[in-house]
């Protein structure tokens, strides 16, 4: 059977998801798959291609793209044709699906992020990859500790009559003080929504300060999911929120729509892989060079016994060694095999 349709493979690798998602050729999302990465991001993309092989033959991945924290990696497992930071490839999927975009709030497991844009063009972005309060994890955090089902916290906010308020700037004051207020009487949906609110505070303080926050606003990421965090957005805001469908999995929707251009702006060629990686054996190792004061940490990715990667020195010494086929590297200790 021919393949009927050619789509455009977009890779999110995080610390907390991987998201693989196919794009078609006008950007509309004909596939996604969710994946918790657990500290093996080598292991769980050759997962998600293992999925995409029950369904799809090589010849309908017509391109790659790969974002995220570990999108190098990413890159050089599957051959990508093109890695973008999550910044741009968010704010790329953000104008895909709600064009005309101005602001993009994004809070992921681990970090959050706000994009401006005019004219879909990113005029200005905060990250926060420090604090804990406002992010996803802190969320499952507290609702594990409430044993309440993630899924449910933002319906259990949504019944709340009083939103109490919680001091958010800090994740461990932030804990305290939800304790302090079930101490004192109050209502669980009451603290759940105050939690929300001090959260949408703490993002605005730490990334929205002296910024002006123009609608259409997107609202991106896991915790978009949440009712509670929507509503305390919209209050704190004055403006209604967008969730877009496909909100968990943006920044690989954009990868994947990017991948698409470059490989156009290529006359049609890919350098994707295939599919058939999914089986290869990796190896992934490290070693901190020892050749001057720099003790640079270096990064090696094996395939089959060969090494297809190295990265992370400063003056390109071991990763231009791959380039001209030198297999050696002594001391490299230890390596783990993803399977």
């Amino acid at each position: 059977m021919g393949v009927r349709s050619v789509f455009y493979l977009g890779v999110d690798v995080g610390s907390v998801s991987t998201n693989l998602v196919l794009v078609d050729q006008l950007g509309n999302v004909e596939e996604t798959i969710y994946l918790r990465t657990q500290g093996r991001p080598l292991a769980v993309i050759q997962t998600g291609l293992k999925e995409l092989a029950k369904r799809y033959p090589d010849e309908a991945i017509g391109g790659v793209g790969t974002t995220g924290s570990a999108r190098t990696l990413g890159a050089v497992i599957l051959g990508a044709d093109v890695v973008k930071n999550e910044i741009t490839t968010h704010a790329v999927a953000a104008e895909q699906i709600v064009p005309g975009v101005r602001t993009i709030l994004e809070i992921g497991g681990q970090d959050s992020k706000l994009i401006l844009l005019k004219n879909g063009v990113v005029t200005d972005f905060a990250m926060n990859t420090v604090c804990a309060a406002g992010t996803g994890s802190f969320l499952d955090q507290q609702a594990a500790r409430l044993q309440i089902p993630i899924t449910k916290f933002g319906s259990l906010a949504a019944e709340a009559r009083h939103a109490v308020r919680i001091a958010g700037r800090c994740s461990v004051f932030a804990e305290s003080d939800m304790i302090h207020k079930q101490q004192t009487g109050h209502t669980l949906p009451d603290i759940i929504a105050g939690l929300c609110e001090a959260l949408v505070r703490n993002y605005l303080n730490n990334l929205g300060k002296g910024k002006q926050l123009v609608p259409p606003i997107v609202f991106q990421g896991g915790v978009a999911a949440n009712v509670g965090m929507c509503r305390a957005f919209e209050k704190a805001l004055g403006q209604a929120i967008i969730v877009p469908e496909h909100h968990m999995v943006m920044g690989a929707v954009g990868a994947a729509i990017l991948a698409g251009e470059a490989v156009k702006q290529k006359g049609g060629a890919s350098n994707f892989k295939g599919l058939a990686m999914a089986e290869q054996p990796l190896v992934a190792g490290s070693k901190e060079c020892k050749d001057c004061p720099n003790l640079c940490e270096v990064i090696e990715i094996c395939e089959a016994g060969q090494p297809i990667a190295r990265w992370g020195d400063r003056c390109g010494k071991w990763e231009s060694s791959v380039a001209a086929g030198k297999q050696d590297w002594p001391d490299l200790k230890p390596q783990t095999a993803v399977r």
